[in-house]
């Protein structure tokens, strides 16, 4: 920066003060940058240039505005006024200087700010101008590679204090003050995002480690309701049952040793043994899924064989089923409530197949990508026929809410081979072993 370029000495405009000249101008700018090195905060850094300002740009007022998409927020020094001390940032239409701030006006210069109208308009925040009798106002913007980033602003109690001599300084002023501000401002966004980021990691933690609670919870109430059914309500089924049947047996009995005509009385009680012995096995299957032992005695991947044997096997559908293990271990690495989570995906998309679908197929497989733990579960079946999404779409909700309260993916939708529907689901396993042990399948 070349000290020709400062304003020239001259004769005061106001009574009493006195013009520094050039060379003085310029030593006074080199302290301005100066006092800036190593503020790391823009209220420090506005004081630092108020003190370092007072002999060559006198105010009693100083403040630079910082830009933030469709508000400002202020930084005094000297007069503290509502600008900086309002909570929150200020919309710029409402600002006073608004035709700096939007670019309509290279800079303001007013003798009398108390007055003059350009300050004072339509919902304007201009009353600290009047509280604190700030009468002599000078205002020029901070560029930044041409764009406006806020406005440094200079004002006296006194009338009629600056004038054009006054501007070029100021403005040299500014851009000085222009980069540092801006980079107080970038990294000020960036401390606030970084805290705005932990906080949501902190919360969506918060939030993961409730839904796992939750999930231990809900897990650990079906299985007591498991054990209740077949300790009290099974246990009283066989009980009934036991008791039907000798009832049966002595009457058929009696009626061989009485002579007499077949026992029609007693087909009707063998019919409801038969339902008995129909609805005791339902309820065993109830119990089953409640309380899935294998998976927790010997791992996911045996748990879900288990399933699908017992679901489709057991069941009589006629639906041939196929299961491949390819995780080489990753999912013996879970938390209990993880690989329970995980089956009950499994178990609603196979049961949604199998119900809803009308496969002649249905494929599970298990395996490692990466950092993650992937499930498919494929069928053949008719897809999302109208009727059949109808039918589906409760499933596939409790299926997405279990994936989202243990932070997995979720996914369904047609095959690429457009034969049936494809579900997919991916858990993050980055403490997993990665050690690749054997690969199993079973086909039924």
């Amino acid at each position: 920066m070349n000290p020709a370029t400062l304003s020239p000495p001259t004769p005061a405009s106001t009574p009493g003060r006195t013009r520094l000249g050039s060379e003085t101008l310029f030593r006074h700018l080199i302290r301005v940058s100066q006092a800036l090195a190593g503020r790391l905060d823009m209220q420090a850094a506005i004081q630092a240039v108020s003190d370092e300002l007072a002999a060559i740009l006198p105010h009693d007022h100083l403040d630079v505005c910082i830009l933030r998409q469709d508000h400002h927020t202020a930084f005094e020094a000297g007069a503290h006024t509502d600008w900086s001390l309002n909570a929150h940032p200020l919309p710029i239409e409402g600002s006073p200087i608004r035709a700096v701030l939007l670019g309509q006006e290279p800079y303001l210069i007013s003798g009398d700010a108390l007055a003059d109208p350009r300050f004072h308009f339509d919902g304007a925040f201009a009353h600290p101008i009047l509280d604190q009798n700030l009468q002599s106002r000078l205002h020029v913007p901070l560029l930044v590679r041409g764009e406006i980033i806020g406005a440094l602003s200079c004002s006296k109690r006194v009338r009629d204090f600056y004038d054009a001599r006054d501007l070029g300084f100021a403005r040299h002023v500014a851009d000085v003050l222009a980069p540092y501000f801006y980079a107080l401002r970038t990294a000020e966004d960036a401390r606030r995002l970084a805290i705005e980021e932990a906080e949501g990691r902190a919360r969506e933690d918060a939030l993961r480690e409730g839904a796992l609670r939750l999930t231990e919870e809900l897990e650990r109430e079906r299985q007591r309701i498991g054990m209740d059914l077949h300790d009290l309500t099974l246990a009283d089924l066989t009980r009934l049952h036991r008791r039907i049947a000798r009832m049966r047996e002595a009457g058929m009995a009696r009626l061989r040793e009485a002579g007499g005509p077949g026992p029609e009385g007693w087909e009707a009680l063998e019919a409801v043994e038969a339902e008995l012995a129909r609805t005791m096995a339902g309820l065993r299957e109830i119990i089953d899924d409640a309380r899935p032992n294998i998976l927790q005695l010997f791992g996911l991947a045996e748990g879900i064989e288990d399933f699908l044997g017992r679901a489709l096997d057991g069941s009589g559908s006629g639906i041939a089923w196929r299961f491949a293990d390819q995780s080489f271990g990753a999912a013996d690495h879970l938390s209990e409530t993880l690989r329970v989570a995980l089956f009950r995906i499994v178990q609603e998309a196979v049961n949604n197949a199998a119900h809803h679908a009308e496969p002649s197929l249905i494929e599970v497989e298990l395996r490692r990508e990466g950092e993650a733990l992937a499930i498919e579960v494929r069928d053949d079946g008719i897809g999302f026929a109208s009727l059949a999404q109808r039918k589906r779409v409760g499933g596939i909700r409790n299926m997405q809410t279990r994936a989202r309260l243990v932070g997995a993916s979720f996914a369904i939708g047609r095959r690429g081979d457009r034969q049936g529907t494809l579900v997919q689901i991916q858990l993050p396993v980055d403490g997993a072993d990665k050690t690749q042990g054997p690969a199993r399948e079973g086909v039924r």
